[in-house]
């Protein structure tokens, strides 16, 4: 029995209707009652909201499509500005019921030249008899533009006396829509996510022809069992499941299993799931360089991406200034004249102990431990004298990445900067700019306040792994200038 039923459309057409759009029945017929027939006057502006891959874009598009609806449609991203899309409304709005005429550009400048040019085009293409739909996709962008833009939108229908709705898609809820001054109000209607239900029943419709619904299914119930809790988007799961649908057939198209071998075929795609896992939504390598990988002989969670090495993008003096930021963060003011002078001399390591390590009260227990030179350190604690640190072995100092980064100024990232990059920089704007564009992308933290009168200082925040992959990219072995490291 079918789902869609109303008296101004044909039984075959709502079945269709049915088919092409699953799990989303209760919503299209509800549209459908909105809509009522094409004579009749619709709801003024309609209001469609729901996350992302919820199906509003598809479900509009395939309903006013299907059942042959004069509409217009407009990506509010593409057309960004209102005069961009007051026009675009008006060309789509030419070519709708002629195809056979060439469209001309017609400009409109503001709401009122929209309102004069958009009742005469309704009356030229003899539309006036029936509903004309304008859906505005992304509509969350029209907060953007000039503040009469969204009113005059909602009261269209009676701006124009024409029979006209509006139909707004939006990913957020509309008490972030509404203007501080009032405006008419729309029907608000809610497309709620897909059930895991709903994604199993719209990820087995599309099969290969070459193998049973029963075996796509059993392999969609894999994926999501794996993917759901991650990832809810229709879309990237529809690419999931392409994208590894060859690896879970191997043991069938090698004849090492049947179609109901689950259990085997469950262990052959496992460990491709878990590399898919770690690029869920970044799209960071092609299919068919995903593809190349599946065939390598690496570990499984590797993967040869831009997660696998944790970095981003960068220009070239950042990456140094990254660098100098994460050398003097980490090691000992005293040794920069070990590191980047050239003819510094002998300097003993023993020199650039810490300020706490001398405070500390180093003993020998057993005259075994007196041999293997083994010696724990007591630290001088106020109110606390009994509590000891870590075990040291042979002497050998804190590391600097266990106590974390340091503060440094200005002048010290700058002279490091200096030394490290092999062709001169200038001290400019651009250098000053890209500091402040690490400190936005938080890799650079700023300490203290903005009223100190010594400079500003900074703190590196990036781990060890991130700066040897950024150091890798401009061949600069960072490992040789760390004091912990020698």
């Amino acid at each position: 029995m079918p789902n869609l039923e109303h008296p101004a459309y044909p039984a075959d057409t709502l079945l269709h209707l049915e088919s092409l759009m699953p799990c989303r029945e209760s919503q299209v017929s509800m549209l459908l009652s909105i809509f009522g027939e094409r004579q009749q006057f619709s709801f003024p502006s309609i209001f469609i909201y729901g996350h992302t891959s919820s199906g509003k874009t598809y479900v509009m598009q395939t309903l006013l499509n299907t059942l042959q609806l004069p509409h217009v449609f407009v990506n509010c991203v593409e057309y960004f500005t209102s005069r961009l899309l007051l026009e675009e409304i008006l060309i789509q709005l030419q070519s709708c019921s002629s195809e056979t005429e060439q469209t001309s550009h017609v400009p409109c400048d503001n709401f009122n030249d929209f309102v004069r040019l958009f009742k005469q085009a309704v009356v030229s293409r003899k539309l006036q008899d029936q509903t004309l739909y304008i859906v505005l996709d992304r509509a969350e962008q029209l907060r953007e533009m000039e503040a009469n833009i969204l009113p005059a939108f909602l009261r269209l229908q009676e701006l124009t006396d024409r029979n006209v709705t509006v139909v707004l898609l939006s990913e957020i809820v509309w008490e972030l829509f509404r203007p501080n001054t009032g405006c008419f109000e729309p029907l608000t209607l809610y497309f709620p996510d897909y059930s895991i239900g709903h994604l199993q029943k719209i990820l087995s419709q599309n099969h290969p022809p070459e193998y049973s619904a029963d075996f796509y299914a059993a392999y969609i119930n894999i994926l999501l069992g794996v993917f759901y809790m991650v990832c809810r988007d229709l879309k990237e799961l529809q690419h999931l499941a392409v994208l590894n649908f060859s690896k879970y057939c191997e043991p069938v198209v090698r004849g090492e299993a049947n179609e109901r071998d689950t259990r085997k075929l469950w262990k052959n795609i496992e460990p491709h799931l878990k590399k898919a896992m770690q690029t869920v939504y970044l799209r960071e390598i092609s299919s068919s360089q995903w593809e190349r990988l599946q065939h390598d002989d690496g570990e499984p969670g590797q993967l040869k991406g831009l997660s696998a090495h944790t970095h981003v993008e960068l220009p070239y003096y950042s990456k140094f200034l990254l660098i100098a930021a994460y050398l003097a963060s980490y090691n000992p003011v005293r040794t920069d004249k070990r590191f980047f002078l050239k003819h510094h001399g002998k300097i003993r390591k023993t020199n650039f102990l810490k300020k706490h390590e001398k405070q500390t009260i180093c003993y020998r227990v057993g005259a075994k431990n007196r041999t293997e030179g083994i010696t724990k350190e007591r630290t001088v604690n106020e109110g606390n004298s009994n509590k000891c640190n870590v075990t040291k072995i042979n002497g050998q100092k804190t590391s600097n990445h266990l106590l974390g980064p340091k503060p440094f100024p200005l002048d010290r990232l700058l002279a490091i900067l200096y030394s490290i990059v092999d062709n001169r920089v200038a001290p400019t704007a651009n250098i000053f700019s890209q500091i402040t564009s690490l400190v936005t992308l938080q890799l650079l933290s700023v300490v203290g306040h903005n009223d100190q009168l010594d400079g500003p200082r900074y703190k590196c925040t990036v781990s060890l792994d991130f700066i040897r992959a950024i150091a890798r990219t401009v061949n600069f072995d960072i490992i040789k200038y760390l004091y912990d490291f020698l």
